[in-house]
């Protein structure tokens, strides 16, 4: 195989990866009801408290859903997420943050 094949096939093999990354997050988004109170994208909340999450960092994200899942997050609109966070494995919340930050704000 020479180099350009290698170069194309890594390059093919990322971006696919990247792409199921991304699918597996809109999914783990729904299937885990984040939609239900964020919106399509995490933009649309129900509620104008709750916060519009697309597009903010991927760190963020994460840190912001282990700390509720923890309880190091602890506030009046945590207590519902606490909850749904108790369903979600690290790996899903990876996933789903990872997906969330390249949705348009």
């Amino acid at each position: 195989m020479n180099t350009a094949t290698k170069i194309a096939l890594a390059a093919l093999i990322t971006s696919s990866a990247s792409g199921l990354v991304l699918a597996g997050g809109a999914d783990l988004y729904v299937e885990k009801n984040c939609i239900t109170c964020h919106g399509t994208n995490g933009n649309q909340p129900v509620m104008d408290a709750y916060p519009r999450i697309g597009g903010q960092s991927e760190m963020y994200l994460l840190a912001q859903m282990k700390d509720i899942k923890t309880g190091a997050r602890n506030n009046s609109h945590t207590l519902a997420m606490k909850n749904v966070m108790g369903n979600v494995s690290d790996s899903e919340m990876a996933t789903i943050a990872g997906w969330l930050s390249k949705q348009s704000q």
